[in-house]
């Protein structure tokens, strides 16, 4: 009885429109399925389903769940797998009005819910009287991105060589694709940008002559500013094609070609004989691989001089890389070879390898408000974006973004910076952190 009253709470409706009596019976199993499944939600989604009723609660929904065809609801009900609900919307059987990231808090939600075996019997009924879908491709894009996996190259340019003029889109000025520092939420995200490049610079302890090593160095951005405004000698990596010959063509404008250079290079193919007085990784380490972690730091110990800085900015989680919906999704259209793990596992990994960890930082609620920045950039800009690389991609990359806005405030995942110097050697830094507090942007 008390699940009854709390489904009378949401409110259905639907137009008065005569319909044929096919498309009213599954409008009516819809509208029933969708209520039982959020009889108790309390969260700000709506639901409107393909013949135009929505399900809503009380109000102050900032978003709507609306599923243009019911072949998703009912493999949402009979495979109880959220990654094909992810699909749908890929596929434009599914959209999301409004607020997207509100959509993630749905997730653990469901996961969560209780019912009884009656109602659970009577759900599956009921969408197996809905329309089934034909046999669709996704399997064969598994396994052709589980063959992209076994390529380090291959997985780089599946998600950053999607096309410079996409990423110009919505990233700022500078082209930086990372977690940016917000001095206040209100703040510009070129301007806060700018703040993380300096403050990454700062953290370094950047002199004037010394050689600088990027690794994943994207499309520039921290290479030139560390060599325009802290004078030294900088030297970026990177996997991707098009990351690369943006980098380059930047140079040239700058007329810096003396004194930054890029190459398209594995890190693990650095030569035996490069030496770096510091070392630099941001947003590159969730590509190596939870068991390339020890390779990683090595590597990275080696080319660092004696005395030398290591600073590696990344993303972690609370968990280790498990299998679940986020993940495979992630794994099958946004990153073939992305594996987070936590801040712990890579402190240890990084002391194991011989460093000495000097500060450790989060700024997961500064990954939050660039997320949001981006998705809104992108979301305003979609008609231009679907121009540069089709609606699929457009719709991957809004998912991606908004879903981890929602769960970098949430705190299942973060990101941190470790500074890092090399175990009995004369450490590079000051006694006390003063001269990290930024000051007035530089130009």
């Amino acid at each position: 009885m008390t699940q009854v009253r709390k489904r009378q709470t949401w409110q259905n409706t639907a137009p008065q429109q005569k319909r044929p009596a096919g498309a009213e019976r599954t409008g009516h199993l819809g509208r029933e399925i969708v209520g039982t499944l959020l009889a108790d939600y309390p969260g700000p989604v709506a639901v409107r389903l393909w013949d135009g009723s929505l399900v809503s609660g009380g109000g102050g929904c900032d978003c709507t769940l609306v599923f243009n065809r019911p072949q998703p609801l009912r493999e949402l009900i009979i495979h109880r797998d959220l990654v094909r609900l992810g699909e749908a919307y890929l596929a434009g059987e599914v959209d999301v009005e409004g607020n997207m990231e509100s959509l993630f808090g749905l997730a653990p939600y469901l996961e969560r819910l209780q019912l009884d075996l009656e109602t659970r019997i009577s759900l599956w009924h009921k969408a197996w009287q809905l329309p089934a879908r034909r046999e669709r491709s996704a399997r064969r894009r598994r396994r052709a991105l589980r063959r992209a996996r076994q390529n380090s190259r291959d997985s780089i340019a599946h998600h950053y060589d999607v096309g410079n003029d996409f990423y110009r889109l919505w990233l700022d000025p500078e082209m930086v694709y990372s977690c940016a520092y917000f001095r206040h939420p209100e703040q510009s995200l070129a301007e806060a940008q700018r703040d993380k490049l300096d403050y990454i610079c700062r953290k370094l302890r950047l002199q004037p002559g010394q050689k600088l090593l990027d690794i994943g160095c994207g499309w520039g951005a921290l290479l030139l500013r560390a060599a325009r405004h802290y004078g030294v000698q900088a030297h970026g990596i990177t996997l991707s094609e098009q990351q690369y010959q943006h980098a380059r063509e930047r140079i040239r404008a700058e007329g810096l070609e003396g004194r930054v250079q890029v190459e398209l290079l594995d890190y693990r193919e650095l030569p035996q004989e490069a030496r770096y007085d510091r070392v630099v990784s941001v947003g590159m380490f969730e590509h190596v691989g939870v068991s390339n972690l020890p390779e990683y730091f090595s590597t990275v110990y080696r080319v660092l001089r004696p005395g030398g800085l290591f600073l590696n900015h990344g993303i972690t989680n609370d968990s280790g890389w498990l299998d679940t919906p986020l993940t495979r999704f992630v794994n099958q259209y946004v990153f073939p070879d992305g594996e987070l793990t936590r801040i712990s596992h890579v402190c240890t990994a990084m002391e194991e390898a011989g460093f000495e960890l000097l500060d450790v930082e989060s700024l997961r609620r500064h990954y939050a408000l660039t997320l949001r920045h981006w998705v809104r950039a992108l979301s305003e800009r979609r008609e231009a974006a679907v121009r540069a690389c089709g609606e699929r991609i457009y719709r991957i990359w809004r998912l991606y973004m908004a879903g981890s806005a929602y769960y970098f405030e949430e705190g299942s995942i973060n990101v941190y910076q470790v500074l890092a110097g090399q175990h009995c050697q004369p450490l590079a830094t000051p006694l006390r952190r003063d001269d990290l507090v930024l000051s007035d942007p530089l130009s």
